[in-house]
């Protein structure tokens, strides 16, 4: 224990900039000014005798010194975690980080989250969207909510929210001139495609809707393409065409009377929404109480739908 080391700051600062590949994104997470971060690094460095960034094409890369002082850096921090959450200093209060999918976040989850603000006024939700897993150690995320079949390497999932998939369109488009009365007249019509799972074989796609619904004549592969399943829904609100929405996401629009909802073929989809959070994370009362309060809203929602 007599070898001196760094300034825990400086390892900190190291870690999110490592992280980001930026130090202003990491200036950002930290709540200092870029050249904050800029200081503690070359501090770092000097300490360490070894250079660990090198600028490239307008992001960071880490030197093989930065490479080789990286995972023992995060590892560290992950102890230092363990070590607070054994002895009870993460309590009830304060930030909480949720990692959900930007369709979810915007479709589901932000109409009401403020039950649980007025539930919990003493936690703050830190929301980070993103279409990719994130590493919840890595990324220091406490609770999230994935769609898909559950089986995620590392975490406990809890089922939240089963879905269905059904054709959705602006009332517009039902009182222009093109007749939509039955499947075949999506041949007349724009399609827009949700492509955030298209690598997933068995995934619910306009080519299986289509076929369950006789419309064989309808061309599945026309149409419009987005990244996210909000996009494609935002879309179809605007009266760009006829999208197949997940009813967990589509269900608010409904009821406002943003969108309406095609035909009564319905695809069934082995995908699901699932709440997910490491073994470690759900001791924290503010975990549990988000968790608790998602288990309730997710009941809720179900039983009104």
């Amino acid at each position: 224990m007599s070898t001196r080391l760094p300034p825990l700051n400086a390892l900190r600062t190291f870690e999110a900039s490592a992280r980001h590949r930026s130090f202003s994104r990491a200036a950002e997470e930290l709540n200092v000014t870029p050249a904050a971060i800029s200081h503690q690094i070359k501090g770092l460095e000097e300490f360490l005798a070894a250079k660990l960034f090198i600028r490239a094409k307008r992001t960071l890369m880490l030197t093989t010194a930065g490479q080789s002082l990286l995972p023992g850096v995060r590892k560290g921090f992950a102890a230092f975690n363990e070590a607070m959450e054994e002895f009870g200093l993460f309590d009830a209060t304060g930030m909480l980080t949720v990692a959900v999918t930007p369709s979810f976040a915007a479709k589901w989850l932000v109409h009401r989250i403020e039950h649980f603000n007025r539930a919990h006024p003493d936690v703050d939700i830190r929301m980070t969207t993103s279409m990719n897993l994130s590493d919840y150690s890595r990324d220091g995320i406490e609770i999230g909510v994935r769609y898909g079949k559950g089986d995620y390497e590392g975490l406990v999932s809890e089922h939240l929210l089963s879905t269905e998939i059904i054709p959705v369109c602006s009332p517009r488009l039902l009182n222009g001139s093109r007749k939509l009365a039955a499947p075949t007249d999506l041949a007349g019509f724009t399609l827009l495609h949700d492509d955030s799972h298209r690598h997933e074989e068995m995934y619910p796609d306009w080519a299986m809707w289509l076929r369950a619904a006789d419309a064989t004549e309808v061309d599945p592969s026309h149409g419009l393409r987005f990244d996210t399943a909000g996009e494609t829904q935002n879309a179809a609100i605007e009266g760009v065409g006829v999208a197949l929405g997940r009813t967990t996401l589509v269900s608010d629009d409904i009821e406002a009377g943003r969108l309406v909802r095609l035909f009564d073929l319905v695809l069934p989809s082995d995908f699901a929404y699932w709440i997910v959070y490491t073994d470690s994370s759900i001791k924290r009362p503010k975990v549990k109480a988000f968790r608790d309060w998602l288990i309730s809203e997710g009941i809720a929602y179900e039983a009104a739908h």
